[in-house]
């Protein structure tokens, strides 16, 4: 009898991790997902705190694609140790901070180890060919397969066609003519796919799913580096990146203001870890003061916090300070006029 074989997938929650999967399902492999958690992810609580986001389903794109398929995902949380990857990549970042390369190759690596150390024979990945400007370029596929140090186990059911026959199809395992050949950044031939299959709810192609691409988020982890004098960060840092508006008034200090409801109740959490503002007599937003602001610092915090209250008009307000572990006090300030905070002040 012929030996059943196993296959890890990648699975991001994206379109193309779920069809690569379900190409090799369909070929009698037997399949279980893997899902790596860095703390970067555009899913998860942030469409769950924002108005805009409303509309998007309120899910772990990842743990609903394994659903859908019908096979175990495992997530391995690796936010410490993804740190050396984003902090020195070895073959840079793309336009943002986003390191896909490294990335790439320091997932399929974790995910070689997990499959030898649970008797899996080889590695699925969604990536196609030209689909990403960093990572996903004819050139660096095989980058990611010597690197990684998965080798010909690593297949790419997407764009397999194009590229040279690995372990899995020259062996028989998998079958090379039901393997696909596409390549280039149109997702219509993915639609398509997924319609043939009878796939028809999934994660719209948005560019990806890391917080590291977008400009305005790398742009506030830049920033966090510069001022604190080094890379580090924590896993608290990086969530905070994610919400509010971000104010630098001076290099010692920011302010992070909450844009609507669901973003000042996910800062109320940080309370006791940070000074926290809120003007007390009218609707406006809870601010957290990120570095050490001094009693000037708290003054001109004051008025710059009233100009996003509902008593930005008024000729005075009173606003409630509270240190972390010490009692709130109350600051009276003129709330800033539209044009007195400088542009360049925002994050």
């Amino acid at each position: 009898m012929t030996q059943p074989r196993k296959a890890v997938a990648l699975i991001s929650g994206g379109l193309d991790s779920m069809l690569a999967a379900k190409v090799i399902l369909d070929q009698g492999i037997h399949v279980e997902g893997i899902n790596f958690y860095t703390g970067f992810c555009v899913e998860g609580h942030t469409h769950a705190i924002r108005k805009k986001d409303k509309q998007k389903p309120k899910r772990n794109n990842a743990l609903w694609t394994a659903e859908q398929l019908g096979i175990k995902l495992h997530i391995i949380d690796i936010v410490e140790e993804y740190k050396d990857i984003l902090i020195n990549p070895k073959h840079g970042y793309g336009a943002n901070l986003n390191p896909c390369l490294d990335c790439k190759i320091f997932m399929v690596n974790k995910a070689q180890q997990w499959a030898r150390e649970n008797g899996f024979d080889f590695i699925i990945t969604g990536e196609v060919i030209g689909q990403r400007p960093k990572s996903q370029r004819k050139e660096t596929m095989p980058v990611i397969a010597e690197e990684s140090g998965a080798n010909d186990r690593l297949l790419r059911p997407l764009c397999a066609k194009n590229l040279p026959e690995t372990l899995p199809e020259r062996e028989g395992w998998v079958d090379r003519s039901k393997l696909y050949g596409l390549s280039g950044r149109s997702r219509k031939p993915q639609i398509a796919m997924a319609n043939e299959f009878g796939l028809e709810d999934f994660a719209q192609p948005a560019g990806g799913c890391c917080f590291l691409t977008d400009p305005n988020y790398a742009t506030k982890l830049a920033d966090m580096w510069q001022h604190q004098g080094n890379k580090n960060y924590e896993l608290d840092d990086i969530m905070l990146l994610k919400v509010g508006r971000h104010v630098r008034p001076n290099d010692h200090f920011k302010l992070i203001i909450g844009r609507e409801e669901g973003e000042n109740n996910f800062m109320q959490g940080y309370r006791k870890q940070f000074t926290h503002m809120r003007v007390k007599d009218y609707a406006g937003p809870l601010v957290l003061l990120d570095g050490e602001p001094d009693t000037d610092d708290l003054a001109l915090a004051a008025r710059i916090i009233g100009r996003f209250s509902q008593g930005k008009m008024a000729d005075e307000l009173n606003v409630g300070i509270t240190r972390p572990g010490e009692e709130e006090f109350i600051v009276t300030a003129k709330p800033m006029g539209p044009s007195d905070i400088p542009q360049e002040w925002y994050v």
